[in-house]
């Protein structure tokens, strides 16, 4: 038998199909809920403060920035942080923000937005060579700048899709697939959730996988 051509985008499409992805979505964005439940504050990462890529701050890096990081449980160390605020680093990844696309969905990209040698990759390059400031920190504050194109990504993620090679531009090939099927099932799982219209499709796809594996990754010692 020949092996699936395609596993990573068959195992990502059967994760967002199950029943329980809905009621994922639901519990973590606190839709529906009692008012005693337990309550994950990353339902506020990508629209803490108005947004991250709204226009006035879509190119900086502001503190609000640095908060909504908190709310997915990374910090930047403190002097990183001031760097970011009113050092060269801030300048510099200004620079590189100017040339990524804002308000452009990942399946809507070229796979050019997205490979080596893109704004988008030297900007997190240029994040994970600072002391302290790792890929997924990195990749979560380049996900608050460009919530539609680029995809929040850790280990618990990265543990239940079998730690792909390249995650944007395999999940980037899976979201254009079939005339952007998967970027559509997405759209439509966040309605029929109510979650609201602004969390974006790439938000959607990495709450239903997070949710799905965070309790075991935790407690069955996953090397993700």
């Amino acid at each position: 038998m020949l092996p699936d051509p395609h596993p990573f985008a068959d195992r990502l499409r059967s994760l967002l199909a199950s029943d329980q992805a809905g009621e994922d979505l639901r519990r973590y964005f606190g839709i529906g809920q009692p008012a005693d439940a337990a309550s994950f504050t990353g339902r506020r990462f990508e629209q803490l403060a108005g947004g991250g890529d709204r226009p006035a701050v879509a190119n900086v890096v502001t503190a609000d920035d640095l908060i909504a990081l908190q709310t997915l449980s990374v910090t930047i160390p403190a002097q990183g942080a001031l760097d970011l605020l009113e050092g060269p680093l801030g300048l510099q990844l200004s620079e590189l923000l100017h040339e990524i696309p804002n308000h452009l969905d990942m399946a809507d990209a070229d796979a050019s937005d997205l490979a080596p040698g893109s704004p988008a990759d030297a900007a997190w390059h240029l994040l994970t060579s600072q002391p302290g400031i790792g890929w997924v920190t990195a990749g979560k504050l380049l996900a608050r700048k460009r919530p539609r194109l680029l995809p929040v990504y850790d280990q618990v993620v990265r543990c239940i899709l079998g730690r792909p090679t390249s995650f944007w531009l395999d999940l980037h090939s899976a979201l254009r697939a079939d005339d952007s099927a998967l970027h559509h099932e997405l759209l439509a799982l966040r309605r029929s959730a109510r979650v609201p219209d602004t969390v974006s499709a790439l938000r959607i796809c990495d709450v239903v996988l997070w949710m799905r594996h965070h309790e075991e990754h935790r407690t069955a010692d996953c090397i993700g």
